[in-house]
């Protein structure tokens, strides 16, 4: 980790003191807020627990009902996001080194930020895009991309995108300088394909073949109109020719 200068330990002693914190705790919470690029931050410290901050967001906390926790956080990562932003807190990286995670002399970043197990900072100057994953860090080269956020898709072993003038973009389309690349996994949080539809049952059809016991019973019937005079024999034998054909 950087170092702090003289002022940034001053200010973080200042914190502490004011927020009832140890001085390593305020550190950690500073770190937290830093690696977000000042706008967020993922946190684990004993004296506040874990949770994340968003500014203008919603914070999040493990302890979730203790909402004057939640007001602490907010305002705890509020002021150090605001001393990052106009102090010199962190002493510069000696010469010919960028000093950060990235390993590499790319400059300042112009946007960084983490999220879960991953974080990320973008070099405009040198067109460049880092980011770590489980400790693994891959370059990329941003090409004309001018990258204003990256973000993580569902599964945690799926790709990053990023956005840039042309949109939502994978990181997958940039030119890989070093690192293991960041290959997406198995897709298991699709949908599966719903199941083919079946056949509607037919219609009733009286041209189709009836149970042989049906046109018994209608060939006796038959025959008793027959026999009461009601068909001629004519008839009888139509119908039963009839009957007979659709066995």
């Amino acid at each position: 980790m950087q170092q702090l200068t003289s002022q940034g330990q001053d200010l973080i002693n200042d914190i502490a003191r004011r927020y009832g914190l140890s001085y390593d705790s305020a550190v950690r919470m500073l770190v937290a807020v830093n690696q977000g690029g000042g706008t967020m931050a993922q946190f684990s410290c004993p004296e506040l627990g874990s949770g994340q901050w968003m500014r203008g967001g919603m914070t999040m906390v493990s302890d979730m009902f203790n909402h004057g926790l939640k007001a602490t956080v907010n305002h705890l990562c509020g002021e150090l996001s605001n001393l990052l932003a106009n102090y010199q807190i962190f002493q510069p990286a000696p010469q010919g080194s960028s000093g950060g995670w990235w390993l590499g002399d790319f400059g300042s970043p112009s946007s960084s930020g983490s999220q879960n197990n991953t974080r990320y900072a973008f070099f405009p100057q040198a067109r460049r895009l880092a980011v770590q994953r489980d400790g693994q860090v891959t370059v990329f080269d941003t090409l004309d991309h001018n990258i204003g956020g990256v973000s993580q898709q569902q599964g945690s072993g799926s790709s990053l995108t990023f956005t840039s003038q042309y949109g939502t973009v994978s990181t997958l389309s940039l030119p890989l300088i070093s690192g293991p690349g960041l290959q997406s996994g198995n897709p298991t949080h699709f949908a599966a394909p719903p199941a083919a539809p079946q056949a509607p049952a037919p219609l009733y059809n009286p041209q189709q073949a009836a149970p042989s016991s049906e046109i018994v019973s209608l060939l006796e019937k038959l025959g008793q109109l027959r026999d009461a005079g009601i068909l001629t024999p004519e008839e009888f034998a139509s119908k039963k020719s009839e009957l007979l054909s659709r066995l």
